[in-house]
């Protein structure tokens, strides 16, 4: 069975949906040498007229991705560092997403925006750690965050398959990880279906991203006193609240670790939701970057600002009073 990498899934979609639909492109700066490998071997596949090297604006191409999707193709956008996203945010918040709404569904607007190194990399610094997926949740555009690589892959196709923009956040942290899986059976994964990764009846841990993977080391940890239960959404909007219900209902107990700022962030959406809605018998916690987080350069610091599996041990013992 292959050993796949999360950045050679995110590759095989690609280049899958491109075999597929003939619609499908894919515009960014130096796509065509693949900089970040996710489009390597495109330009050779499949031609200058499908995989565009486009110039250094990103609010120019991300519009001109919007006039493309408009008139029948279906662009994928590949964005080298998360913070571009703030540059077109008017353009995918305000223009894309809301094309469809406002022609009363008779116009379709299927770009999807790919982030393929989100959030920290080792001393990355201030303008290029940013995780903010959490904007474009709170305005309603569709946002996917895959911790695995079969679920890079699935996430992908469906949000190029998709008729609304998708934005895709593949987190630096979960690059590096590697997955035995048959090639045969990489499918596209529905949005709004959240992936038990370990099953539990202490204390669900909900885990956004490349958190997954601590979230799972931190429940091992604990295995001989406490079971922990580690709830991926996959997608953040549309979320997946009846598996969180579901969830909560065997445990009763709610941790959430995520790698963005605490203030506004999804962790709070999904403490409050739970405490609104859910069945909880503890209070409820949440493991973030500091409010107001700007990653430094310094790596010490930088890490620093990170959540930790210690932070989330701790928050796991204190919600199930053994700590």
């Amino acid at each position: 069975m292959p050993n796949v990498s999360y950045l050679k899934a995110l590759n095989r979609a690609i280049g899958d949906e491109m075999d597929r639909d003939e619609a499908v492109c894919v515009f960014g700066e130096d796509v065509g040498v693949a900089v970040t490998h996710t489009t390597a071997g495109l330009l050779k596949r499949f031609g200058p007229d499908r995989v565009l090297d486009t110039p250094i604006s990103e609010q120019a191409f991300t519009g001109f991705a919007t006039g493309a999707a408009m008139a029948g193709l279906r662009p994928l956008i590949e964005f080298q560092i998360p913070a571009l996203l703030f540059l077109v945010f008017e353009q995918i918040a305000n223009q894309a997403h809301k094309f469809s709404l406002m022609t009363g569904g008779q116009t379709r607007v299927p770009v999807t925006y790919l982030l393929p190194g989100s959030g920290s990399r080792e001393s990355w610094a201030g303008q290029h750690s940013d995780h903010p997926y959490s904007l474009f949740a709170h305005v309603g555009v569709k946002t996917v965050v895959p911790a695995t690589p079969s679920d890079a892959y699935g996430l992908l196709a469906t949000a190029i398959r998709d008729d609304d923009p998708v934005v895709v956040f593949a987190p630096s942290g979960a690059l590096g990880v590697r997955e035995d899986v048959d090639l045969a059976d990489l499918a596209p994964v529905p949005l709004g279906v959240g992936r038990i990764h370990r099953a539990g009846t202490d204390v669900t841990v909900v885990a956004v991203g490349h958190l997954v993977h601590d979230a799972l080391a931190v429940a091992e940890e604990l295995a001989g006193s406490i079971s922990v239960e580690v709830f991926d959404p996959r997608s953040l909007f549309p979320f997946d609240w009846s598996g969180l219900a579901a969830s909560l209902e065997r445990t009763g107990r709610l941790v959430v670790v995520d790698d963005s700022n605490r203030s506004c962030g999804i962790g709070a959406e999904i403490v409050a939701t739970a405490a609104e809605e859910m069945r909880l018998v503890a209070p409820p916690r949440r493991v973030t970057r500091p409010d107001g987080a700007v990653l430094p350069f310094a790596r010490a610091l930088d890490l620093a600002c990170q959540p930790t599996r210690a932070q989330l041990r701790a928050a796991v013992e204190k919600a199930v009073g053994a700590g």
